[in-house]
């Protein structure tokens, strides 16, 4: 079984890690992290530490530690429960609730731009 996954777009990367616990991911992560960091120094290429974020994904009920601690460049990600990539909200529990309500709000509004009650200018 794969436990790692890099999707990247662009400059946007996104690495997902699955285990058992939340400390064999964070473990994982960590692991994978280092790779990424030596990766891009030897190609000239850096990820900004600042501007990247860690979240814990997950739906189980028990009692477990969610607070992870990972690094980039020897530097810790803030960990967050909800992150933007490529647009689309995430939350830490796979809901997109917030996604979907900032959908319809965009919906409402392009109806009313198209039915010329708002008037875009500059």
């Amino acid at each position: 079984m794969t436990r790692t996954k890099v999707v990247a777009f662009a400059d946007d990367l996104l690495l997902a890690i699955r285990g058992e616990s939340v400390r064999a991911v964070e473990n994982y992560a960590n692991v994978e992290l280092s790779k990424i960091t030596l990766w891009s120094k030897n190609n000239k290429i850096i990820f900004n530490e600042e501007k990247s974020k860690a979240m814990l994904v997950s739906r189980r009920k028990r009692r477990e530690e969610r607070e992870i601690k990972v690094y980039l460049n020897n530097k810790p990600l803030e960990q967050v429960i909800r992150l933007k990539y490529l647009d689309i909200i995430i939350d830490h529990k796979f809901r997109f609730q917030e996604h979907i309500l900032c959908c319809r709000k965009m919906h409402k509004t392009l109806q009313l731009i198209k039915n010329g009650k708002i008037i875009l200018g500059n």
